[in-house]
């Protein structure tokens, strides 16, 4: 039996660490509730003792025989706090050691998950910022906040990710923590764009967005800052992703190519629409006896296309900087022109949905493209869309191909990881 340690402090979201504990007991972990002294002023011992089944402690001096303040995180297989204060986050990446909590800190071996929580201004403030910095430079993963409704009417960055959310990324990490992408920013879009014929009308595609955010919550596990771009998805924020919402392929664009200037990777799993509407009716189109007016098409931009451009363009910038008296690309022309990691983004994936014909229409596509990868899975009734599982083949631009059998969509998004980490490395 895994043996998960909640560490729970002073906020008001702490009532949703409630809901956390359930999710963890009923996948059978044996969970040990470590609250703060504070934080039981908003739930109390007995709440937390009922729902672990294990004894709850916040002092170092009970059951001293049973030296708590070490064996609690020596025997730990994962450590998640949430709510983590300002107050616990500052504690912890100073190495302080003055309650149980920060000392089974400490004493963990395992992996270490933070789940922040606390108004706008505690979030971003300087202070907290840079202890954010230091717990992941030693390996922890501190999770973004969710944007919403904070205390009060306050509305930010600050608000605890969604519990189920938390939950999914440290079933992530205990299935097997991978820090291939820490200190990575990764952009993935997902969803299906939709282009308005009319005020209550458009031209759209199946895409329910599950395989784009199984790849944002890998990723979140697997240490990445990620920017998540979701048309049209109807499913909670995954926990840690900076989430930017769009409608149409031109909002899609704008945004994508936004959040790649500074990406180590994009990863294009959205449904794109290959064509828009040429006019948009301000007021619904009614049905009449006469027959209704054809609906003349417009080409949507390539934003894979695109994204491979820019890079080809920032890599010629690259190399003629290099050429001007410096050999190795490191000057400082050179940076300028292609930013000192080189031309970005340094990765691009790329996602083709195919009914026919599949590898020959993917290999196609990827040369047309210019990315490094691209996942070719076939599509159609009970495949691939709206489904919990996918099977995809990736082909590489140097004309290799990985085949992923059908399986969970979160073990295709690691297979992807896989991947762009090894690229990127």
């Amino acid at each position: 039996m895994t043996s998960v340690v909640l560490g729970v402090s002073a906020g008001i979201a702490v009532y949703k660490s409630c809901e956390l504990l359930r999710l963890f007991t009923e996948s059978g972990h044996d969970v040990r509730v470590v609250p703060t002294r504070d934080a039981l002023r908003f739930v109390g011992e007995p709440t937390w003792a009922a729902l672990s089944g294990n004894p709850v402690t916040t002092e170092v001096w009970e059951s001293v025989h049973e030296v708590p303040h070490v064996r609690i995180g020596q025997s730990a297989d994962l450590v998640v706090v949430a709510p983590a204060t300002a107050d616990v986050l500052a504690r912890a990446a100073h190495g302080m050691a003055n309650d149980l909590l920060t000392n089974t800190l400490l004493t963990a071996r395992c992996p270490v998950v933070f789940a922040p929580a606390m108004h706008t201004e505690m979030w971003e403030h300087p202070a907290t910022r840079a202890n954010v910095a230091t717990l992941r430079e030693r390996g922890a993963i501190v999770i973004e906040p969710a944007v919403g409704r904070l205390t009060g009417a306050d509305t930010g960055p600050g608000r605890l990710p969604d519990p189920a959310e938390i939950f999914e990324v440290c079933r992530r990490v205990l299935a097997g923590r991978r820090e291939d992408l820490a200190g990575r920013h990764v952009v993935v879009s997902a969803g299906g764009t939709r282009e308005a014929i009319d005020p209550v009308r458009f031209i759209g595609n199946r895409s329910s967005g599950l395989q784009g955010y199984a790849l944002a919550r890998t990723a979140v596990a697997r240490g990445a800052e990620v920017t998540l771009v979701a048309a049209n998805v109807a499913l909670p924020d995954p926990a840690g992703a900076k989430v930017v919402r769009v409608e149409s392929a031109r909002q899609l664009r704008d945004a994508v190519l936004t959040a790649a200037e500074h990406a180590d990777a994009v990863v294009m799993a959205a449904a794109v629409a290959d064509f828009r509407p040429v006019r948009q009716s301000d007021t619904k189109i009614k049905k009449s006896s006469a027959e209704p007016d054809p609906i003349h098409l417009a080409k949507n931009p390539d934003i894979l296309a695109e994204l491979g451009e820019i890079r080809r363009s920032g890599r010629e910038a690259y190399a003629a900087a290099a050429g001007d008296g410096r050999e190795t690309g490191d000057g400082p022309d050179a940076r300028e022109a292609a930013g000192a990691g080189g031309p970005r983004p340094r990765v691009i994936v790329g996602f083709a949905a195919e009914t026919d014909d599949v590898l020959a229409n993917g290999r196609a596509k990827l040369e047309r493209k210019g990315c490094d990868l691209l996942v070719v899975n076939q599509v159609g009734e009970n495949l691939a869309f709206g489904t919990p599982d996918n099977a995809a083949v990736v082909l590489t631009a140097e004309g290799g191909s990985v085949e992923i059998p059908r399986g969970p969509k979160e073990d295709l998004a690691d297979v992807v990881w896989d991947l762009v980490a090894q690229r990127l490395a």
